[in-house]
């Protein structure tokens, strides 16, 4: 189960004071895996069997987006303000958000990083803040899957202009053109779900992510692990990465 005072404290900056009961056993991992590969879904997994709290820097900024101006820190400020005009935010910005919420990786629930860090500079700048706080990461899960499979995933995608529920034409039917959750005529595909989008955000992850990858693969954290199959066909392959 997920620990919500961890993850409050991430997401909106709350004082962390955790009263549940820590495993015995806390899990560090950073994910890794592009878009389509079922990544979001083992993070579910790893939380609910092993209390790991999935930390998004994804959910962080859309978190932000939500909040009033008064409660934003200085550097999520410049965060918003970096993005609201269409520029990427620094390496420096972000390694300072995650060094606001530095208790939520100390906590003892263990923890699971999606979208950070996203650089080798990040890489480095995290291996210093656990260091500072007496902390190590247990390994790097990087979930792949052939180029065309994923497009195979995305494409197939379908979502509710009414309720925003996505259906897939394969591997979750619907009525044509129907949303049997809501009775939403209508079901479009995004733009970013079309093959062409697709594959020039396969292409531009992989650019991004193959020195982050090799990185981690020189220090022996990197566990490479095959998103085919079903969820826990995947999952089972990811416990047998646990130490």
């Amino acid at each position: 189960m997920v620990n919500q005072e961890v993850l409050d404290a991430w997401l909106y900056g709350k004082k962390l004071e955790c009263t549940a009961k820590r495993p015995d056993r806390p899990y560090r991992f950073i994910l890794l895996g592009a878009p389509g590969v079922g990544k979001g879904t083992q993070a579910v997994f790893l939380s609910e069997k092993y209390g790991a709290v999935q930390l998004s820097t994804g959910d962080l900024f859309r978190a932000a987006k939500t909040t009033g101006g008064d409660a934003l820190t200085p550097v999520m400020q410049a965060a918003l303000d970096t993005m609201n005009k269409g520029h990427l935010v620094s390496d420096e910005t972000v390694v300072d958000l995650v060094r606001e919420r530095r208790d939520c990786l100390s906590s003892g629930y263990g923890f699971l990083l999606d979208g950070f860090p996203r650089t080798v500079a990040q890489a480095e700048a995290l291996d210093t803040l656990l260091a500072e706080i007496g902390e190590s990461l247990d390994g790097v899960l990087n979930y792949t899957l052939p180029t065309e499979e994923v497009v195979r995933r995305l494409s197939g995608r379908r979502t509710c202009t009414k309720c925003k529920r996505t259906w897939h034409v394969e591997f979750n039917p619907f009525r044509p053109g129907d949303c049997q959750d809501c009775s939403g005529e209508y079901l479009i595909q995004r733009e970013d779900d079309q093959p062409d989008a697709i594959r020039v955000r396969l292409e531009t992850y992989e650019k991004s992510t193959a020195p982050l990858a090799a990185y981690y693969e020189k220090t022996g954290l990197l566990y490479t692990i095959s998103a085919a199959g079903t969820p826990e066909e995947v999952f089972a392959r990811t416990e047998e990465c646990l130490p």
